[in-house]
């Protein structure tokens, strides 16, 4: 059978509905992105946090749906902070009343689509709660289209200090870090498009190729080489 994996774009702004379904005993690992994920694991609903290196695969095979939300938005949606969930996957009952969840996972145990009543459940959130911060949505898109953190900051009108802190709570970590996990992940879309390497490294903001194999190797805990599985 192998894995299967696919994705579309939400109605939820900036969102990406996936679903996965693997055999026993295949690894999915999941790399850093800057997002929060709500996940449908066949039997509960969980939250998967901001990650700062590799997560491990995302079950032991069979079919899991999610939404994966865009940098910042996540937490007014979860009524969270960011920084609380970092490199965790926890029971949405572990954040919401367990009556409500329980009711949830009734409703997507029976859904025919899975993954999108896991959208129906984010829009319907949204619809109920404050907006992202605005400020820091703005500082993602910055950091994402390849801005500097100082760039970052000076547009959105923050000090080092207020930047790091609003960080914590909107992505999970600081601004640097933010910054270094969409680098990787904007060269890792342009090897797939067929980039060299060495290419990919400087048109996706890299000092050179090294700087992207460091990166590589911090962030994701192997090389350009085994990812790709290029010889």
């Amino acid at each position: 059978m192998g894995d299967s994996y696919e994705e579309r774009a939400s109605a939820l702004d900036g969102a990406r509905v996936w679903t996965l379904t693997s055999e026993p005993g295949t690894a999915h690992p999941v790399l850093p992105d800057g997002c929060m994920d709500l996940l449908w694991s066949g039997e509960r609903l969980l939250v998967a946090g901001p990650d700062t290196r590799t997560a491990p695969a995302t079950g032991a095979g069979g079919s899991w749906a999610g939404i994966r939300f865009a940098p910042g938005a996540a937490p007014a949606l979860l009524g969270v902070p960011a920084h609380e969930l970092r490199d965790l996957r926890v029971p949405l009952a572990a954040l919401w009343p367990g009556a409500r969840v329980r009711r949830l996972t009734e409703r997507v145990a029976e859904a025919a689509d899975p993954a999108a009543a896991l959208e129906d459940i984010a829009l319907d959130r949204a619809a109920r709660t404050e907006p992202p911060d605005p400020v820091m949505r703005a500082v993602a898109a910055r950091l994402e289209a390849g801005a500097g953190v100082a760039e970052a900051a000076r547009s959105a009108g923050l000090g080092p200090r207020q930047l790091h802190r609003r960080s914590l709570n909107a992505f999970g970590y600081g601004p640097k870090t933010l910054a270094r996990v969409l680098r990787l992940q904007r060269a890792l879309a342009l090897v797939r498009s067929g980039l060299p390497y060495a290419d990919a490294a400087i048109e996706a903001g890299c000092a050179d190729q090294a700087h992207l194999a460091r990166d590589m190797r911090d962030l994701a805990g192997t090389t350009l080489t085994a990812y790709f599985g290029r010889s």
